[in-house]
């Protein structure tokens, strides 16, 4: 006797239901672009904000292994390779503190103010979107010291 296998259908999706996810995630992609969109000058201050402490933790580093932060003169070549003059290193970490120093997200170079000029502490600067000392809104400058 033969047995006879139930017919089996196909699982699949049907083409209207296709079209309705890929409306669904056109809609949902739309809205995630516009904000997106809207605020690319606050993620510069934050990604600027997360640099300038990054910098920070790497000069307090370079301080702990040091017993001092690096000049002014120095700057902040000192977290990746060794600085000359003074104050000499006497422990600086061979591969250094950073494997490269960042630009600010406007393309300029952040500027260190070292203790001897900054009343005994340090300061990293940038200088904002304009790339010019003061301003305000997105030209303010961004420094530790005023950081939140």
């Amino acid at each position: 006797m033969l047995r006879r296998h139930p017919v089996r259908r196909q699982a699949g999706f049907t083409l209207i239901e296709i079209m309705v996810v890929v409306v669904i995630l056109a809609i949902l992609g739309t809205f995630a672009i516009t904000n997106i969109i809207d605020n690319p000058d606050k993620a510069r201050v934050t990604k600027a904000q997360h640099d300038i402490r990054t910098l920070e933790s790497a000069l307090e580093m370079y301080k702990l292994d040091n017993f001092h932060y690096p000049s002014t003169a120095q700057g902040l070549r000192a977290l990746v390779e060794r600085p000359s003059g003074s104050p000499e290193p006497r422990n600086w970490k061979p591969g250094g503190y950073m494997k490269s120093i960042p630009k600010d997200p406007w393309g300029n170079d952040y500027i260190y103010i070292g203790p001897e000029d900054g009343n005994g502490r340090i300061q990293i600067i940038s200088l904002g979107a304009d790339g010019r000392p003061g301003g305000d809104g997105l030209n303010a400058d961004i420094s530790n010291l005023t950081l939140p």
